[in-house]
């Protein structure tokens, strides 16, 4: 697999996956996925699949014992006999079920995620005429209250980034390791915080990605696009020091590429940039819940207090519609109005 790159296989992967998962389900669910290839993303595509299939377990768990032999005889029959109300006992149930002996429980934003993907195969069944009704447009969304955005001040971001550095705060234990990856992780984490780049953007990265000429990486955005980002002086010197240890390293075969490699000299995987970020941000921010989007929230706020440019942090970070960047920093906005209030004297004073 060294000839292809990390997101090349992560495509083939999810195709793997959604073929066969595709396999246990009836064929008109193959012919949904062919529909929608050309629209969305292999990810996209396997999220909806296995939502998808939640669906018709629930099926076969409700109907009468008899009726299916397996996931594979559940007709579109079945599903025009479908009504709202058994859609609305399905986000019930998903709530809480055990399945294999195992509970799962869902929140709103989880199960409106499965309700999307439902909404999606209905309106495609019914839109080619495989279904004569669509009892999905009778269903509310489930209503989610927006979240606080999470992001560091910038005291915030010099402790978190000198635990990294230093090994503040970490535990006997965590500092036995902390001498052979601290270069990588202040390389990696002062990257993301200088860049704003998602994590599988991050994880992604190759050795010939980064060119300290013009001080930028290439990545590889959500739908396979790439682009360019620039990476500042403050994160170059990290970087290069890493890169210098970089090329005494051993890669496995497959990972001679990977810019980032992990302990077993493998590409690093999105997991271990979580329990890194965890591991430092517990330490240095304890009053936070800081995750690797919340190093890209920083960015972006920090960008934006900066420059005032909304357009720009769109821009940066990869942002297809600026209404989305705008809903992330509207408290800066407000923030931004307030202080205004008194820049315009309308006459002198006495």
């Amino acid at each position: 697999m060294a000839d292809y790159t990390y997101h090349e296989q992560n495509e083939m992967q999810n195709l793997d996956y959604i073929r066969a998962i595709c396999e246990e389900l009836p064929p008109y669910v193959k012919r949904f996925v062919r529909g929608i290839q050309q629209s969305k993303a292999s990810r996209t595509q396997l999220g909806y699949i296995r939502d998808i299939k939640t669906f018709f377990e629930y099926i076969y768990m409700s109907y009468d014992k008899q009726s299916f032999d397996s996931l594979k005889d559940i007709s579109l029959d079945v599903l025009n006999d479908i009504d709202s109300m058994f859609i609305e006992d399905y986000l019930d149930y998903l709530q809480k079920y055990t399945k294999n002996g195992k509970i799962y429980t869902n929140g709103k934003a989880a199960i409106k995620r499965k309700l999307t993907s439902l909404r999606i195969f209905y309106a495609y069944l019914y839109k080619n005429d495989l279904l004569s009704q669509n009892p999905l447009v009778k269903v509310d969304m489930p209503k989610i209250h927006e979240k606080q955005i999470v992001r560091m001040e910038a005291n915030e971001v010099a402790e978190f980034l000198d635990t990294v550095e230093y090994g503040n705060h970490l535990t006997n234990k965590q500092l036995q390791y902390h001498s052979k990856t601290k270069n990588r992780d202040l390389a990696l984490l002062t990257l993301m915080l200088s860049t704003g780049i998602r994590i599988s953007e991050c994880v992604g990265l190759d050795l010939k990605d980064v060119d300290f000429d013009k001080m930028c990486i290439k990545i590889v955005r959500k739908g396979g696009k790439e682009a360019i980002v620039y990476f500042s002086d403050e994160a170059s010197e990290p970087l290069a020091t890493y890169m210098e240890e970089r090329k005494k390293m051993n890669p496995q075969k497959g990972h001679e590429n990977a810019l980032f490699l992990s302990s077993q000299n493998k590409r690093i995987g999105v997991r271990t940039v979580e329990n890194m970020v965890k591991k430092y941000s517990s330490c240095s921010v304890p009053l936070k819940h800081i995750t690797p989007h919340k190093l890209r929230s920083t960015y972006g706020t920090s960008l934006y207090q900066e420059t005032g440019d909304i357009y720009l942090v769109a821009d940066v970070l990869g942002h297809t519609d600026v209404n989305t960047t705008r809903r992330h920093y509207a408290d800066i906005d407000e923030n931004r109005r307030r202080t205004a209030r008194n820049k315009v004297t309308l006459r002198e004073k006495q």
